[in-house]
């Protein structure tokens, strides 16, 4: 199959040997004149899409064809990783997780969605939205039932979804915050993927974002990186509870889960071995741990410049991250490039440290 990103060789070899007047060797020579082969790429430009606001060429094509669902993506990081997939070629179905206090705001997050939808529209993407908070099982349903109705099937689910309601200290923490944590942060990520599992083609691909919170829990960010902690769990476990399965507990009804006194994480599966045997292979599962980002939802730290500037001085490249950064992450982690990657963590935090 072509792929776009190889015009760019083409360009090189062609201008290095005419420039140089040197001739080709025998692999170039083959190279620049197999049969079939295009010269010029395939490009998406964007003018959004670049870190510093630049336009930035989209070169390669990888999602054609796939159906891809982002959770919480009608903003900041999640929508940089919508638009992307889109970019590629994917179909995306886009979700607002912002909490139905009452009726009355419902037509409100809707207009939110459609107005995402739009503005990936407008970049030539095929996009379709539905209002989901993640913890609510009809709204998760009713997403998965609309990415089934408009497409048919899932290639690529995107688990973007968290909260951080309060910034005490865990053992100043009530214990309805706690469950809230619990409940968006990880149990919804579970639930996300039963509902989707019937639907998850062969060749897949399921990526959970975590935080590099979940490595170095931040001052007003404990609980809620210990919740980012249990993502990494959670990725391992969904790759290893059977084998050769690759997602156990996906189709499971009765899990059980629990943190234990160092806050790691176990799933006792009860039910829904066979299918998830079945479908296993044939779906990867990985984690991106996003380092800090001046997105809405960490604002509290990236708008003070005294913190501001402790955490560009603990990366290794003297910067906070984009959603761009983390979208490009997403993408490589939904293609073929990643075929052979599965029961990972890619942190993309700039070099800041990241181990347990």
């Amino acid at each position: 199959m072509h792929c776009p990103c190889l015009a760019s060789i083409d360009t090189s070899l062609s201008s290095l040997y005419k420039l140089k007047q040197i001739s080709a060797p025998v692999w170039a020579t083959a190279y620049l004149a197999a049969p079939g082969r295009r010269r010029e790429p395939e490009r998406i430009t964007t003018s959004k899409l670049g870190r510093h606001g630049e336009e930035m060429e989209v070169k390669c094509r990888r999602l054609e064809g796939k159906v891809a669902v982002v959770t919480a993506s009608t903003q900041g990081i999640g929508l940089a990783i919508a638009e992307r997939l889109g970019l590629e070629g994917a179909a995306v179905v886009i979700s607002s997780r912002k909490q139905v206090v009452s009726v009355v705001r419902v037509p409100v997050l809707q207009k939110n969605v459609d107005e995402a939808v739009e503005g990936l529209k407008a970049k030539g993407i095929t996009a379709v939205g539905a209002v989901c908070h993640v913890s609510d099982a009809q709204q998760r349903k009713n997403l998965i039932d609309t990415v089934v109705k408009n497409f048919g099937h899932i290639d690529i689910l995107v688990s973007n979804a968290a909260a951080n309601p309060s910034v005490d200290g865990i053992l100043e923490m009530k214990e309805s915050v706690l469950d809230k944590l619990w409940d968006i942060n990880v149990k919804a990520s579970i639930l996300l993927l039963q509902d989707a599992a019937p639907h998850l083609r062969k060749g897949s691909s399921v990526i959970i974002v975590s935080s590099i919170a979940g490595y170095n829990p931040e001052k007003g960010l404990a609980m809620y990186g210990v919740t980012k902690t249990a993502l990494f769990g959670l990725t391992k476990v969904i790759v290893n509870l059977s084998t050769p399965s690759l997602i156990t507990i996906l189709c499971c009804k009765g899990n059980e889960v629990q943190f234990d006194s160092k806050a790691s994480f176990t799933v006792k599966h009860t039910a829904g071995q066979a299918l998830a045997g079945e479908m296993g292979p044939d779906t990867r599962v990985n984690c991106i741990a996003p380092g800090f980002v001046p997105t809405r939802f960490a604002s509290f730290l990236t708008t003070n410049e005294t913190i501001r500037k402790e955490l560009v001085d603990r990366t290794t490249l003297k910067r906070l991250g984009s959603v761009e950064d983390m979208a490009a992450a997403a993408a490589f982690l939904a293609s073929d490039d990643a075929s052979f990657i599965t029961a990972e963590t890619i942190v993309v935090a700039g070099g800041t440290q990241s181990r347990l």
